[in-house]
């Protein structure tokens, strides 16, 4: 998938020890690491000692850094004390790409401090920040994830009561949420009502004071810490870590219908990850499957462009019987050329992270497989590189419907202007791009491959209508009561 920059698309992690003289910022080192395509801007920790829910005021530790989980923490991991903690790995949609827009945020207020780390966008930001403005609070960075915590202390302020704080942030904030929190030394985490983003949650059993309780954008960091997956953060769900890892539970609201991102499935999230309880790795092979099926073609062999077209390609090769074999190697070194946010940084990944086998591809009718397609020109590429090898012909399928409109809950796709979909038929981008013929899934095969009702998905980039209110958009729950407090 070839794009610009996001804020949404991070990775969270929260975890809190039972053991105060455990060390948190360890397993979220480790559960970050797991996370890492999450988000390849920044990183950070923040920590705090004692045991959750006592109410001590203590002070929380902070280290973050621009670049990789192992760069930014090669040196400081030692200064986290703490068997509290949270993380995050943070790809920009809003807010530019610089040390004071890394998280955790750490804020201070009368009685203490709090951090947040934040996986997704808030649509009204820019209303809520004036409005805050003018109220004379100040703002250190231009980040939403601070216009969260602006609304939240001053929750906190008025009620004292980080319950009666966070309920009024779903009142008032519009768009999509994933967070963990520390208020003081009280681990909390939260989902938005409709469930934009993922968020799961498990107990950790290290034994000798290691035991304790997980919050993860994705399974996988559960997985990696040896951890097990309870189930996931409801929507409109509140999760209070309390003294000796008890937890509680608040369900604040509930909305009609659910609104759980289909690119998490197409592209964002580990295959291995489970996300409200589908496998990704299933749902990607039932998309190649049902690929094979709706957009069959002679050809010889069936390739992924690595590696988010990997499974996809393996379920179109199982269902139409053409040998998988792989037309590119990858350079294990580069990282994903999606979340590089400069784009001259992406088109120089894109020609060292891909290296066509001229054995495998020459004189052949090739089909590749890639998960999406945006605005073209990383597809155009690498379809002139597979004909350069000498290919006959060169077959797209795309594991995404065509991407028609924008996101504003946390992927950072360009305006209509730049999407290729909006304004070319799909044989127009068949031409554009080079390719002997294109064909990308339908709504109803992804709906069908993730297997969760239409009305429970957000689909506001394939089909331009939303599922909260997005000014100047059109949104199909308008006449819905999406808010039961």
């Amino acid at each position: 998938m070839q794009q610009g920059r996001v804020s949404g698309m991070c990775g969270i992690v929260g975890i809190a020890l039972e053991d105060v003289s455990a060390r948190a910022a360890i397993p979220i080192f480790y559960a970050l690491y797991s996370l890492q395509h999450r988000g390849q801007e920044s990183a950070g920790i923040a920590t705090v000692s004692g045991t959750a829910g006592a109410g001590s005021v203590g002070g929380v530790h902070l280290e973050r850094g621009m670049g990789l989980v192992s760069e930014v923490f090669r040196e400081n991991l030692s200064k986290l004390k703490g068997n509290i903690g949270i993380g995050h790995v943070r790809y920009s949609t809003t807010g530019a790409s610089t040390l004071k827009n890394a998280e955790p945020l750490v804020v201070d207020y009368r009685d203490g401090r709090i951090a947040i780390a934040h996986n997704g966008n808030i649509v009204n930001a820019l209303q809520l920040r004036n409005e805050l403005k003018k109220e004379g609070r100040i703002f250190h960075s231009d980040t939403d994830t601070e216009v969260l915590a602006h609304i939240f202390v001053k929750g906190l302020m008025k009620h004292n009561d980080p319950i009666s704080a966070l309920e009024e942030v779903m009142r008032r904030v519009v768009g999509s949420y994933s967070l963990t929190m520390l208020v003081n030394d009280t681990l909390i985490a939260v989902r938005d009502p409709v469930g934009f983003r993922p968020l799961c949650m498990g107990f950790i059993e290290g034994g000798e004071g290691a035991n304790g309780v997980i919050f993860a954008s994705e399974s996988t960091a559960i997985d990696t810490l040896g951890g097990i997956t309870l189930r996931d953060v409801r929507p409109g769900e509140v999760i209070i870590v309390r003294e000796g890892c008890e937890y509680e539970s608040f369900q604040f609201c509930k909305a009609t219908n659910k609104a759980h991102c289909v690119f998490e499935y197409i592209y964002f999230a580990r295959p291995d990850s489970v996300l409200d309880g589908r496998l990704v790795y299933d749902v990607r092979l039932k998309i190649g499957e049902r690929l094979a099926e709706e957009h069959p073609v002679d050809a010889d062999i069936v390739s992924p462009i690595p590696d988010s077209g990997v499974t996809f390609a393996i379920g179109y090769a199982k269902r139409s019987s053409i040998d998988y074999i792989e037309a590119f190697i990858k350079n294990r070194y580069v990282g994903r050329t999606f979340i590089m946010p400069e784009k001259e940084a992406r088109e120089t990944a894109v020609r060292l992270k891909l290296n066509v086998v001229r054995e495998n591809v020459a004189s052949k009718r090739v089909i590749l497989v890639d998960d999406s397609i945006v605005r073209g020109t990383t597809s155009k590429r690498i379809v002139e590189r597979v004909r350069r090898a000498g290919a006959k012909e060169v077959h797209l399928r795309i594991g995404s419907p065509p991407i028609k409109a924008p996101c504003y809950f946390g992927i950072d796709t360009p305006t209509r202007e730049e999407l290729i979909a909006s304004s070319h038929s799909i044989n127009e981008i068949r031409s554009i791009l080079n390719a002997d013929s294109i064909g990308y899934l339908s709504i109803e095969g992804l709906i069908d491959a993730i297997g969760m009702p239409a009305e429970d998905l957000c689909l506001g980039c394939l089909t331009g209508k939303y599922p909260v209110e997005v000014p100047g958009e059109e949104c199909i729950a308008k006449q819905l009561k999406l808010w039961q407090f």
